[in-house]
């Protein structure tokens, strides 16, 4: 009994060392002057190792903060030490949408997500730093945000998710304050159009995107999921859909992430082979 108790407090304080850790960071915006709040999720052997990691930006929903994807699924350290990656949960407004709003200057969450975020990154962390080893993919708001950047930004992103995503705004004209961030229907209805993302796969190449992305049957957001994937096969776009009975919920999310994320790890794995 002796032995045993003495095995346990010798294995307990190495298995304490190594565990993921996470950094709450401000990322100074040029683009909107001011700094903007992070979390990067850092796999248990970044301290003791040179090795560089491959990265994955998620994304959070509407009303939520860099904080929200912790809160959902506390899992996520686990999966950055399973899957050898780092994680970065970006901050992306209240209401964003992931938007340069084209109709307030001082909104530009499309640039501080895709270039300032990525850019402190890759300067404070030891990232792989390129496309091949960067992925980007969110829920609801976040979902619609992980495709649109990841259809604008190629040379960035390799790979794009969502998750119960808004991928069609257009029905949802009063909702979430859309029109805040691209202006009303009126007088700005060319951004309703080219401004989401169902429409933007007939101006922008998919050609060297991997894909994914997943929705629950009892989601309000189901339906345009559903024609986002009817879409991409109509134009033989490659991708992975994925629809499960869930509803627009933390625990949907939560199960999602965890399947994502081992699609995001083999996409890794193939462009390191």
């Amino acid at each position: 009994m002796k032995k045993v108790l003495l095995l346990l407090f010798t294995i307990m304080p190495l298995s304490m060392l190594s565990a993921s850790t996470v950094d709450t960071v401000a990322i100074y915006s040029p683009s909107m002057q001011k700094s903007i709040k992070c979390v990067v999720i850092k796999p248990d052997n970044y301290p003791d190792s040179d090795k560089k990691y491959p990265v994955v930006y998620l994304l959070h929903g509407y009303s939520g903060s860099y904080s929200s994807w912790l809160e959902i699924d506390p899992n996520l350290k686990d999966y950055a030490d399973e899957h050898q990656m780092i994680l970065v949960c970006p901050d992306g407004g209240y209401n964003s949408w992931y938007y340069d709003s084209p109709i307030d200057p001082k909104r530009k969450y499309e640039t501080h997500v895709s270039k300032e975020v990525v850019s402190y990154v890759d300067v404070h962390y030891r990232t792989i730093a390129d496309r091949h080893h960067r992925a980007i993919t969110g829920l609801s708001m976040g979902g619609h945000g992980g495709f649109y950047l990841g259809l604008r930004h190629p040379d960035v992103f390799g790979a794009m998710g969502s998750t119960s995503g808004g991928v069609d705004i257009t029905p949802f004209k009063k909702n979430w304050e859309i029109s805040e961030q691209i202006g009303d229907t009126v007088n700005h209805k060319d951004n309703w159009k080219k401004m989401t993302v169902i429409n933007m796969l007939d101006d922008y190449p998919t050609d060297s995107l991997t894909i994914i992305f997943d929705c629950g049957t009892d989601d309000f957001f189901y339906e345009v999921n559903k024609a986002l994937h009817n879409k991409m096969l109509e134009m033989k776009i490659p991708h992975d859909y994925i629809e499960r009975p869930g509803e627009h919920n933390w625990p949907y999310w939560k199960n999602s992430i965890e399947y994502q994320l081992v699609f995001f790890k083999n996409f890794f794995a193939k462009n390191s082979d």
